[in-house]
């Protein structure tokens, strides 16, 4: 777990830009993921500088957000002064019994410890409830995309950051441990249409702002950051002014038992 628990610590370094570069949801996914909730008290867990905590306030939920860490949690309550926004992790959830419908985790699920957390997040789930995982993903089916996730690598572009490759690597992240009893039904996935309004350089910030970017040597950050700018600004699409970065918003769905 050590690395992991490193990249997972490291957004706190640039909650800033992280808020300020990372992309919102597609509304479309948030309303599917909470389709099925008995109602609208909704937990968000891991829940960063508030991008999903947003959009869910948008909907009409009525929001709790947790988040470990301070410079994060500092962030999301300066965007969000009316958000209860709670110091906490996936695995020690400070909230009570069956006191949320639903629990959405937005580019977080991945990084919670399922062995404790899976229990925890049944706990204050109501009977029904919902856990949901959102992530944005990038299109790799357009060319140039997968021009970038080609010269990024995995520090930049990882392993749930596009579309073909999300889906297998988030398919089980809601299962128990070994011995451990089930505790959410079957999974469902789904990707909506999404995108973000980037110029080269902003797309560079964003990429910045990665977790595998953030733990990287200052120079192999560097030679990784300088191939991207090369390869944006050969790139007719992106060379001059602002782009389209096309995106899918997907979410894994299960219900607690």
């Amino acid at each position: 777990m050590e690395e992991p628990l490193l990249l997972s610590s490291s957004f706190g370094t640039a909650a800033a830009a992280y808020a300020e570069h990372r992309p919102d949801y597609a509304r479309a996914a948030v309303r599917w993921a909470l389709d099925p909730a008995p109602g609208l008290r909704v937990l968000d867990l891991g829940a960063g500088t508030g991008k999903l905590t947003a959009a869910l306030v948008a909907l009409g939920a009525d929001v709790v957000a947790v988040e470990p860490d301070p410079a994060m949690l500092a962030e999301l309550r300066r965007a969000l002064p009316a958000v209860r926004a709670l110091p906490g992790s996936a695995e020690e959830i400070p909230l009570p019994d069956a006191s949320v419908d639903a629990v959405l985790a937005g580019n977080a699920l991945h990084w919670f410890d399922m062995a404790v957390a899976g229990p925890e997040i049944a706990r204050v789930l109501a009977p029904g409830g919902i856990l949901a995982g959102l992530w944005n993903v990038m299109d790799n089916r357009v060319d140039w995309v997968a021009g970038l996730e080609r010269v990024g690598g995995s520090a930049a572009i990882g392993p749930r950051d596009t579309l073909s490759n999300w889906r297998a690597a988030t398919d089980d992240l809601h299962l128990p441990g070994a011995g451990q009893p089930a505790r959410f039904g079957s999974p469902e996935q789904a990707e909506f249409p999404h995108g973000q309004r980037r110029t080269a350089d902003s797309l560079v910030a964003t990429l910045a702002t990665r977790a595998g970017m953030l733990v990287m040597p200052a120079a192999d950050r560097e030679a990784t950051l300088g191939r991207i700018r090369a390869l944006l600004g050969d790139t007719p699409e992106t060379a001059d002014g602002e782009f389209t970065l096309p995106m899918l918003t997907g979410v894994l769905r299960t219900r607690r038992l």
